[in-house]
């Protein structure tokens, strides 16, 4: 299956040019981007990732996207491609200098690029941890931005290792999240994922989770935990698993190489959330 690429109002060819060599989200990251499951034909959760698509573009100073014009993207590379897993909203500041600062909000134009296309889900994970931390002080702590190349360098290694995701720390030493997914620790049947003030990144999936997973009767919690509480998901007294758009809820069977257990409540919550999203497509 190929990418379907929707910009300007209309669908594009793949070799059809989208954005300036100047786009300031090609030049300095300037820009925000959400990813959503596709199922059905249709995006999951997309109310929700268009909301936090505003967030992380008024975090970053940029204005608000026009919602009418991304759901017109959303629906034309849907209807194109029914069968795509994975559809992609990228935001980005525009035509701008070659330096880190805008042009006047006057003469700025925004780029909106809508894609949509294959996506690859596992049941489970494969973790590492790596040496790089997330730092929960920075300006852009929590945002889904177009700079992503820590990510990059970080997935990357996991890869190397092995694995198929990376789990970071913060500058404090306390548990964050992966390099795109938020992380859950299971111990004595509670689950707990750090809190946004960690600096990790407020997942949609994570949120659902939360929500869902109250709701039916599991102990879901927001808790501040130091990095090394994955040392006792290696000693098989704890359990991790991962959250994310197209992980779904994706319990953790090896970490740092070493092959780990899955825990009841981390099964349990990933059977409830696919039963809760077959339920309802726009939570």
């Amino acid at each position: 299956m190929s990418v379907v690429i929707w910009a300007a109002g209309r669908l594009r060819t793949p070799d059809e040019a989208i954005a300036t060599g100047i786009d300031h989200g090609l030049t300095v990251g300037d820009g925000v981007f959400e990813t959503c499951a596709v199922y059905g034909g249709r995006a999951f959760a997309l109310t929700r990732h268009l909301r936090r698509l505003e967030r992380s573009a008024a975090g970053l100073g940029l204005p608000a996207p026009d919602e009418d014009e991304v759901r017109a993207g959303v629906a034309a590379v849907l209807a194109a491609t029914p069968d795509s897993g994975r559809l992609r909203i990228t935001y980005t500041g525009g035509p701008g200098p070659l330096g880190s600062n805008r042009l006047p909000a006057s003469e700025q134009r925004p780029t909106v690029v809508v894609l949509a296309g294959p996506a690859t889900r596992a049941e489970t994970s494969r973790a590492v941890r790596v040496p790089w931390v997330r730092n929960e002080r920075s300006p852009v702590a929590g945002l889904k931005t177009t700079s992503y190349a820590e990510n990059v360098v970080a997935l990357a290694e996991a890869y190397r290792l092995g694995a198929d995701e990376a789990v970071l720390a913060n500058t404090v030493g306390e548990l964050c999240e992966g390099t795109g997914s938020n992380v859950l620790v299971e111990r004595a049947g509670v689950l707990a994922t750090p809190p946004l003030s960690s600096g990790c990144l407020a997942g949609i999936t994570r949120e659902l989770a939360i929500e869902w997973g109250r709701e039916a009767g599991l102990e879901v919690v927001e808790q501040a935990m130091p990095y090394d509480v994955l040392d006792e998901v290696l000693a098989g007294s704890a359990h991790l698993t991962l959250s994310g758009s197209i992980r779904n809820v994706s319990p953790v069977v090896s970490l740092d190489g070493a092959a780990v257990a899955a825990g009841g409540a981390s099964l349990e919550l990933q059977r409830l959330f696919q039963v809760r999203a077959a339920d309802d497509i726009d939570p």
